[in-house]
């Protein structure tokens, strides 16, 4: 199934012609009189969007979105609110009161399916956000919630210039919001850093051959990485149910089929760059618990347990390609003596530049990681005996004959480091349980290499 819907009707003849509607297109329909009836079977087995008519049994529409809003933890489960009345008043009392969209009969299938489809995958996504933010708060990773939801960037786009400065100038008046103008062709011109808009307001024209060069940017928009996550809002200036679902269905995240009305597009762009808000946050949150998660804070490489899951993945992609591969573990010699003599601050400050040694002679491909305090995990795959010792005798002569430099120290002084190699042939991987002991073999390479004088480099064999 594509999703749960809850249909909520006090006419039988109304919930039939909508299940009917949906049921083909593989959704699971669930049937309700009353706001009472709606909230416990909300509250029991939570759907993916509620399809509500304006006048329930019990009460009208706003009081079940009232109660769905003090029930799901703030995050609200979509009510698309479909009725009769035309009234501008109504739609915006629904709005106001978080229904998603309203929907005024008679309807065409296109743009019921069209938009309940739209509805459904902006919740999932939603949701999706949500689980990972609540992995992050279990793992002390996530930041606390904004308490406040701070201006934003909206980009009115349409072909009418005039008409563009009259409604930008009435949306200034009536929001807090920067407000930009542009025609379609320049919408995504020269966008960076702060200048990407929130939200995109398309105005379409009402010529229908222009239409469809226009509803081009809703795609164009989705597919730039830049501005992938923005908002976008449709006005039609001439209705079209056809056009409304084309437009759904290619990423708009919400429509007014009645054309521009000052009121109600307050009430959208507020419902809809508080969702932005809400999931750009947690996004970033997510993206810090990540980083926090593989990165080593102080240098920048990965971290250990980084590391060795890589090993693994190695050891495997090794095992298909029938190349081998170079485990290096890396150690600074007599690093105990910086901290002692400097301070951790300069031992701080030479971990650093370290990681930036090491990773300035190693290809994309290859990988470092910190395994603790002085030492280093390098794996270098498809890479022969050779090759990789020479990479290895580079980055000793590098540390050896280049001298740190570290600010508030009076003169540059050096260190040197010591280099375990171990090559993970394919006979080895047929042999041996690599994953977890070819870091033990180039680890005894490395002591070996300290016992013989440091800085220097020794090849360890899986056999030895």
């Amino acid at each position: 199934m594509l999703g749960k819907i809850l249909i909520v009707d006090p006419i039988a003849t109304n919930r039939i012609m909508l299940k009917t509607k949906l049921g083909p297109a593989f959704y699971d329909v669930r049937q309700a009189t009353s706001v009472a009836d709606a909230l416990v079977q909300a509250n029991q087995d939570p759907p993916d969007l509620v399809i509500t008519a304006f006048q329930l049994c019990d009460a009208d529409a706003t009081a079940m979105l009232d109660g769905l809003a003090h029930g799901q933890n703030g995050r609200r489960i979509p009510v698309l609110a479909i009725g009769e009345d035309e009234s501008a008043a109504l739609r915006q009392l629904f709005l106001s009161r978080g229904a998603r969209d309203v929907l005024v009969k008679p309807l065409a299938d296109s743009l019921l399916l069209s938009r309940v489809r739209s509805l459904i995958r902006l919740y999932h996504s939603s949701e999706e956000w949500h689980v990972r933010a609540e992995t992050s708060r279990v793992f002390g990773l996530a930041d606390p919630p904004a308490r406040f939801q701070a201006a934003g960037h909206i980009q009115l786009v349409g072909s009418d210039k005039g008409l563009n400065h009259i409604w930008a100038g009435q949306l200034r008046r009536d929001t807090p919001h920067k407000i930009s103008v542009a025609a379609p062709e320049d919408a995504l011109k020269g966008l960076s850093g702060d200048g990407i808009p929130d939200v995109f307001v398309l105005v379409l024209t009402p010529d229908p051959a222009a239409v469809t060069g226009q509803m081009h940017l809703i795609s164009s928009i989705r597919s730039n990485a830049r501005t992938r996550h923005c908002g976008i809002i449709v006005v039609q200036t001439t209705a079209d149910p056809d056009v409304a679902a084309t437009a759904l269905d290619m990423g708009a995240d919400d429509l007014m089929p009645q054309g521009f009305n000052l009121k109600e597009l307050h009430l959208r762009l507020t419902a809809l760059l508080e969702r932005k808000t809400q999931i750009d946050r947690i996004r970033a949150s997510v993206d810090l618990g990540l980083r926090e998660a593989i990165f080593d804070p102080l240098t920048g490489l990965y971290n250990r347990r980084y590391g060795l899951a890589e090993m693994t993945r190695q050891t495997s992609e090794a095992k298909a390609d029938d190349l081998p591969f170079a485990v290096m573990m890396a150690d600074m010699d007599h690093f105990k003596r910086i901290n002692d003599k400097y301070g951790h601050a300069t031992g701080d400050a030479v971990l650093v530049e370290t990681a930036h040694r090491l990773r300035s002679h190693l290809r994309p491909c290859d990988m470092v990681a910190r395994m603790g305090g002085e030492e280093f995990l390098l794996l270098l795959p498809a890479t022969r005996e050779s090759a990789a010792t020479a990479v290895a005798n580079r980055l000793c002569q590098t540390f050896e004959h280049t001298p740190f430099v570290i600010p508030r120290v009076p003169e540059p002084f050096t260190v040197t480091i010591s280099i375990g190699l171990c090559m993970i042939s394919h006979t080895d991987l047929a042999d041996f349980d690599v994953s977890s002991s070819a870091i033990e073999w180039a680890d005894k390479a490395l002591y070996a290499a300290k016992n013989k004088g440091r800085n220097r480099v020794l090849l360890g064999r899986p056999a030895a």
